[in-house]
């Protein structure tokens, strides 16, 4: 069943790779439960297929990180891109994007928050396996305020302009 709006984000853990040690988190991967994380905080967060495919590279992530001062002008608190890739590609990914201070990386590996979510679609024959559907969605305080999914194929509704026109 697809996560909806009014809808508390489920119970899962994603990780990111943390580039300078500092508030309790090493260097490297370290993990964080989402329900810690969404706690008293309007977080706009978007998945997509994966680290370095072409729209995701060229428009979705660009797009949030370019939006950065505006969508925090609206009140979020937060930006997270999460992905079925490992933390080691999000954060290698997200140094190549420049998001680092705008937007933070977060790997979902085994796609367990992706499939909580009911966003997950199977790309094997394309050679990626278990992928995010494209997407967008504010949360507040750990529940969702608004939820964008994209038809396959599509980039229009979970783009960083689509949501501050929601906000």
């Amino acid at each position: 069943m697809t996560i909806k709006v009014g809808d508390t984000l489920p119970d899962a853990t994603l990780t990111e790779f943390v580039e300078v040690e500092g508030n309790g988190c090493s260097i490297g991967p370290n993990q964080f439960k989402v329900a810690d994380l969404v706690k008293g905080k309007k977080i706009a967060i978007f998945g997509l297929p994966g680290a370095f495919t072409p729209t995701c590279s060229a428009q979705h992530v660009p797009g949030y990180v370019s939006n950065f001062d505006a969508l925090k002008a609206k009140g979020v608190d937060e930006i997270w891109c999460v992905s079925v890739n490992d933390a080691f590609v999000m954060g290698a990914w997200g140094r190549e994007q420049n998001s680092g201070g705008k937007v933070r990386m977060m790997a979902d590996g085994a796609a367990d928050f992706t499939k909580k979510l009911g966003l997950d679609q199977d790309l094997t024959a394309r050679g990626m396996g278990v992928r995010s559907q494209r997407y967008s969605m504010i949360v507040d305080n750990g529940v969702v305020k608004a939820l964008n999914v994209e038809a396959p194929g599509k980039f229009e509704v979970s783009k960083a302009e689509a949501m501050l026109a929601q906000l």
